[in-house]
């Protein structure tokens, strides 16, 4: 996380102003556990300001000289330094707080806002409409419902309005206030505010289309160079898992899908035991981003390592999910879940490290798998075949990573057969 830059009011003492946004992350409904979080950060900074004897008045530098005191900066976070983080974010709440009196959640509770009725009415509405007439998957509209359940509290809460109501100055500060997330995630909370802000019109709840209004948030497709392990940290994750326990039998078979055959989370986590066909060496999935059928070669390291876990990890159950929770009741994976626990469990325990910051996640796994087959000289179509992509631009992306320690190629290309 980058350090506190927001501008400081002058003048403010540090001890009300604490005791002022305390109050106000309780108004809008924080956790006990998050409230005694950002308490116990406040509390460090004003401990910190009476030893230093500086004074009870909040500002920047005194931010600086507290972040810089605990040796928070500009830095990666390891295991068991969460806390870091959190106080990097605590202070810059409290900084937003003394600039305009408002609080933004990092991680909005939407369980814990209360819309107006007229609002949450409306908001099923559409709920509705996506589903019947935008045929939305049920995660992205679980997201969007997400995002607008925060814009509409913020006309609320932050603005006092109405639908009817909704200016375009409205748009542009709520888009404003969203602005610590990356561009990526700001342009898809755009578009679903907009999608909305149709709907509104369409319904006659709007008189003027105010989806024009909204800031337009380019990011290029291109611009992010992917995350890339070096080959000697995928060997030592993959030694590291415990394959004599049911959960690194299971684990084990996941960071496999994911490294060797270029497998999305979504798509493991809801892999289902019909889609395993053995006499064909195949797995055939349908992948839940794109809807489209994909083959890929069941190799006989994945198949011994999937055979392994159901033969031996696998509990007795009537699930078809490939792959189940380790604890009783035994159920298959959230749709939520992104598997990151998975990943994130081994790396530590194999204390892989990376030379730089970067995404370590199980799409990090796919990410390498593509840059090594390029490495080898794989045509960028076979690599696009591979991992499902239905076009070309996702591909290329890969073509900037530096992989000059990835050598040699965990997927022979010749064993792709992509369902037409």
């Amino acid at each position: 996380m980058e350090p506190v830059n927001s501008p400081v009011s002058r003048n403010l003492a540090l001890k009300q102003l604490v005791a002022d946004a305390l109050v106000e992350i309780e108004r809008l409904g924080y956790s006990r556990k998050s409230c005694n979080r950002y308490r116990t950060t406040w509390d460090h900074l004003i401990e910190f300001a009476d030893r230093k004897q500086l004074g009870d008045e909040f500002s920047g530098d005194l931010v600086a000289r507290f972040l810089e005191e605990h040796r928070v900066g500009d830095v990666e976070f390891g295991s068991g330094e969460g806390w870091r983080r959190h106080m990097v974010w605590g202070v810059k709440v409290l900084a937003d707080f003394a600039k305009d009196g408002h609080i933004e959640r990092a991680f909005a509770e939407v369980e814990a806002i209360h819309l107006l009725p007229a609002m949450q009415r409306t908001l099923r509405d559409y709920q509705q409409f996506c589903k019947d007439r935008l045929h939305l998957r049920p995660t992205t509209l679980e997201r969007r419902t997400r995002e607008l359940t925060i814009f509409l509290d913020f006309l609320d809460s932050r603005k006092g309005r109405t639908l009817e109501e909704i200016q375009s100055l409205d748009l542009s500060e709520f888009v404003s206030c969203r602005d610590h997330l990356r561009p990526k995630s700001v342009s898809r909370i755009v578009s679903d505010v907009r999608s909305f802000l149709r709907f509104l019109t369409m319904r006659g709840i709007l008189q003027r289309n105010l989806s024009e209004d909204l800031p337009k948030i380019r990011v290029p497709r291109d611009a992010a160079i992917p995350s890339v392990w070096e080959h000697e940290l995928v060997i030592r994750l993959l030694g590291a898992v415990d394959r004599s326990s049911a959960k690194g039998k299971r684990d084990y078979a996941i960071l496999l899908l994911a490294c060797r055959l270029g497998l999305r989370a979504g798509d493991i986590r809801t892999l289902k035991l019909d889609q395993l066909h053995w006499d064909d060496s195949t797995i055939e999935v349908t992948q839940s981003k794109t809807g489209i059928p994909l083959v890929l070669p069941l190799t006989t390291e994945v198949g011994e390592a999937l055979i392994d876990y159901l033969k031996s990890g696998r509990p007795v159950t009537a699930h078809r999910e490939v792959f189940l929770k380790v604890n009783p009741p035994f159920d298959p994976f959230t749709a939520d879940c992104n598997l990151h626990h998975i990943i994130s469990y081994w790396r530590r325990l194999a204390g892989v490290r990376f030379r730089s910051a970067q995404k370590r996640g199980m799409h990090s796994l796919r990410h390498t798998l593509a840059t090594r087959l390029l490495e080898k000289g794989t045509p960028f179509t076979t690599i696009a075949e591979i991992l499902g992509h239905t076009s070309l631009e996702s591909t290329r992306i890969y073509a900037k990573a530096d992989v000059e320690a990835l050598r040699s190629v965990a997927l022979d290309p010749e064993e792709v057969n992509h369902a037409k």
